[in-house]
């Protein structure tokens, strides 16, 4: 199995994103992380789609996809061509005696602390799942109270857009 991002455009309408999620669910495919948001044309949201699947049922999920009337474009996303990141919040136990050292890790990673209490520090981070990952990995030793994290948003790199042409 290999892991395929897809940024699908579709109209900014109810029910899209169900008719969407509901076709990978009948393929019986997993949908490892899904995210939605509009774009600089308000009638059109992006869903940036993460499944692992084999190659060719993939080809045929999109094909069908296609066909759905309120999708407007598919296009696969390699990591390579594209800028792909992630966002993630976590709740670190930081009281006196551990609280430099978590800051010292929040700033390794280029994170921020947007929340302190006596007893926690709630760390912002984004980039790569690879990154976040490992600071996580260096955070949990402190304890992590509470997590969350986005969905991977990926746009293709250089002065190409896929809504420049958004007509099927």
């Amino acid at each position: 199995m290999t892991t395929h991002t897809l940024s699908v455009l579709v109209e900014n309408k109810p029910g899209v994103l169900a008719r969407v999620a509901g076709l990978f669910s009948r393929r019986g495919f997993n949908i490892e992380s899904l995210a939605v948001g509009p774009t600089e044309n308000p009638e059109v949201s992006r869903m940036t789609i993460v499944v692992a699947v084999e190659d060719l049922p993939l080809e045929q999920v999109t094909k069908q996809l296609n066909k759905l009337v309120n999708v407007i474009k598919i296009v696969e996303l390699d990591p390579a061509v594209s800028v792909q990141r992630e966002l993630l919040l976590v709740k670190v136990r930081a009281d006196a005696t551990v609280r430099s050292q978590v800051l010292e890790t929040v700033q390794l990673f280029r994170a921020k602390v947007v929340d302190v209490s006596p007893e926690a520090v709630t760390i912002e981070a984004t980039g790569t799942a690879d990154k976040l990952e490992a600071l996580l990995r260096m955070v949990e030793p402190y304890g992590v109270r509470e997590m969350v994290q986005s969905g991977m948003v990926a746009i293709g790199r250089g002065p190409r857009s896929i809504t420049a042409t958004s007509a099927r």
